[in-house]
């Protein structure tokens, strides 16, 4: 999931809430919502939102910036389907040769994307470099060693289980570990947060990882909190 603080569109129709088109319910509780805003959607976990349709820069950056310089058949894995704006950067810059396995926990987001959003994502999941798991990153982390050249992990709000409890594991000593070992070597760990948090950071050069830190603005004009980007490299 992507974007916290990031408004709303300047033009809503349908009120300060705009329309609720679904919710999904979460394994630890809660729910999330998607709601439209005349030709705009977000999700909002309660009333914390995710993700606008109208601010995705940073999302399409986690992909930019993380598979720069693979080789010529990358294994990806991105954690998180959401919208599909680092799918779909993922595509843009992957050769035809690249194997891309997305992995999302909420099957209600796999269905928006087929449904309410098929037109935000396209054919991203028809691409037959595209395999896609629905459960949880941190058992396909887990299973697999030496075989991703790169691990995108945009799956809640930053380095914490603020979503779903579960995903401290991704963020904790042993699960950065554990995604050291899924990546082959110089492969890359990129995290997408809506806030930096240098305890992470620590914790990302603690697990054996080349870190560097990268903050994008999220619309393109300033007026929304920067996001931050790790690349953490093997």
């Amino acid at each position: 999931m992507a974007g916290a603080a990031l408004g709303t569109p300047d033009v809503d129709a349908d009120g300060p809430w705009g329309v609720l088109v679904d919710t999904a319910e979460l394994p630890d509780g809660g729910q999330l919502h998607l709601r439209r805003h005349e030709q705009d959607y977000e999700i909002l976990f309660g009333d914390e939102q995710l993700m606008g349709s109208w601010a995705v820069r940073s999302e399409e950056a986690l992909a930019t910036l993380a598979l720069r310089g693979l080789g010529p058949a990358p294994r990806v894995l991105i954690g998180g389907l959401g919208m599909g704006f680092t799918l779909a950067a993922a595509r843009a810059v992957l050769p035809r040769e690249a194997r891309i396995t997305v992995a999302e926990l909420v099957p209600e987001v796999v269905a928006w994307a087929t449904g309410p959003l098929r037109h935000i994502h396209g054919e991203s999941l028809a691409d037959p470099r595209v395999s896609l798991v629905v459960g949880d990153v941190h058992d396909v982390i887990l299973q697999q060693e030496a075989r991703f050249d790169a691990i995108l992990l945009d799956v809640d709000n930053g380095p914490e289980g603020l979503i779903h409890l579960a995903n401290e594991r991704l963020y904790c000593d042993w699960g950065l570990r554990a995604a050291r070992a899924a990546l082959r070597p110089g492969g890359v760990l990129a995290v997408w947060s809506a806030f930096a948090d240098a305890d992470f950071t620590g914790r990302l050069r603690a697990a054996g990882f080349a870190v560097d830190v990268a903050t994008v603005d999220p619309d393109g004009h300033g007026e929304a909190p920067p996001h931050t980007i790790w690349l953490a490299t093997r």
